[in-house]
């Protein structure tokens, strides 16, 4: 009995062993591009070398840089053009995120693995449609990232050669005041660059992993087309709802400090801004607002994101309960026959039916979607599944809906308007209080 115990625990530990080396990475999978890049971004952390590496151009470019920056480059008496009054909002800012999204970044890739941490391991499980599609997704992950990063860098950029060249400083620590500038430029817009990529990175890798989870919900509304019983529809609603709350788990620290970080330098700019001694010059605050710019686009790809793939999470109860309906049509049409009631005539005669084809599904266009559209259901659930199953599936998607959510609360539209009130609220009291002093 003993060695039958110790067999089944040594094929339990193979097993598990098996499930673990699926989930690590080596150089020729499909991450290889994505590794690649990481590298060249030096956020790669699969060796120690790597790890070294990226923490030293952390260290750089996120503080010291920022520091030099702010305290030795920074010219006390420059013209009016050249001062920089709101420097020390946009260093804090870009710092700030930059350091949060290194850290997060850090812990999800040490602690879960690059494949683990984008669901890599769990495709194996899904269908062909939805392995191609994200797949797809990851490789133009790396463009949409480009896309949000190098319109930024390149107005920083134009910033700071003209800030430079037309003299902003004259601070020769290399001995020659040409090569001081050119090197204190790249330092700080490589700084720029490095910051604003790592908070951008992580964003587009949380839109990647809900990306995912939506291509699993349009996978799961084919269920209700196909000849399928309750229990096949709720291990795979078990199965979402899981990834769902793995997702919540692993990004609710970053995405409610992302949050406190991008509306603190919001609130600080306007402070800022609203002063009656400010000069709103496009000189003075232009690099204050593309730095804010910069943050309320990444933070609007997390949100937009979360509450994406909680509604269609959510749709799912819509949905059934349409499939609920037609099966419960069709089967009282089944059992009563061809021979239709005079009720139902005279419903059609007031309620005509019209074709799918129609031409109101044309005026519709993109607003419909496989979750929330006007179409029927075509069920077969009548012959294998009773009226009982399907109200109890349909009750179990009203009283368990799925989504993202941050420490208990779902990231949904009506959460995004109490985040808007509350940041309306805010911004009307600190303007009160602006006004009332310049007053």
């Amino acid at each position: 009995m003993g060695d039958e115990s110790q067999s089944q625990s040594q094929s339990l530990l193979n097993k598990k062993s098996i499930l673990y080396a699926r989930s690590k990475s080596h150089a020729y999978d499909e991450l290889c591009v994505f590794r690649r890049w990481l590298k060249w971004m030096c956020v790669d952390q699969s060796d120690t070398l790597s790890t070294v590496l990226s923490w030293f151009v952390f260290i750089i470019f996120a503080i010291v840089v920022p520091c030099l920056s702010h305290f030795l480059l920074a010219c006390a008496d420059c013209d009016a053009n050249h001062d920089r009054p709101y420097d020390n909002v946009v260093q804090l800012s870009l710092s700030g995120v930059a350091a949060l999204s290194f850290i997060c970044l850090t812990r999800f890739v040490k602690k879960f693995g690059l494949r683990r941490f984008l669901f890599l391991d769990k495709l194996c499980d899904e269908s062909e449609t939805v392995r191609k599609c994200y797949m797809e997704e990851l490789n133009r992950s790396l463009k949409i990232l480009f896309i949000f990063v190098l319109p930024c860098f390149a107005a920083e950029s134009v910033y700071k050669i003209w800030w430079y060249s037309s003299g902003g400083t004259q601070i020769p620590f290399l001995g020659n005041v040409i090569v001081s500038d050119i090197v204190a430029c790249l330092l700080e817009l490589s700084s720029w660059l490095y910051r604003t990529t790592v908070f951008f990175l992580v964003c587009v890798l949380f839109r990647l992993i809900c990306y995912l989870q939506i291509l699993r919900l349009r996978d799961f509304a084919q269920i209700f087309h196909i000849d399928s019983d309750v229990e096949t529809v709720l291990r795979e609603h078990l199965r979402i709802r899981r990834h769902l709350r793995i997702i919540s788990h692993r990004y609710r620290r970053f995405i409610l400090l992302a949050l406190v970080f991008v509306t603190a330098s919001q609130f600080a700019s306007l402070l800022m801004t609203t002063r009656s001694t400010a000069d709103l010059h496009i000189y003075k605050s232009g690099e204050l607002a593309l730095c804010s710019l910069s943050l309320l686009a990444g933070l609007l790809i997390l949100l937009r994101g979360a509450v994406r793939i909680t509604h269609k999470a959510q749709a799912v109860t819509c949905l059934a309960a349409k499939w609920h309906v037609c099966a419960t049509v069709d089967s009282f049409e089944a059992v009563e026959g061809e021979t239709p009631p005079i009720s139902q005539i005279a419903s059609n005669q007031v309620f005509p039916v019209t074709s799918e084809g129609s031409s109101d599904a044309d005026d519709v266009g993109d607003e419909e979607d496989e979750f929330d559209n006007t179409k029927f259901v075509h069920s077969y659930a009548y012959s294998t599944i009773s009226f009982q199953k399907r109200q109890a599936l349909v009750t179990y998607f009203e009283h368990n809906r799925a989504g993202i959510t941050l420490y208990g609360f779902m990231l949904d539209r009506s959460y995004l308007h109490t985040i808007f009130g509350m940041e309306l609220a805010l911004v009307l009291w600190l303007l009160g209080k602006t006004v009332a002093s310049i007053a």
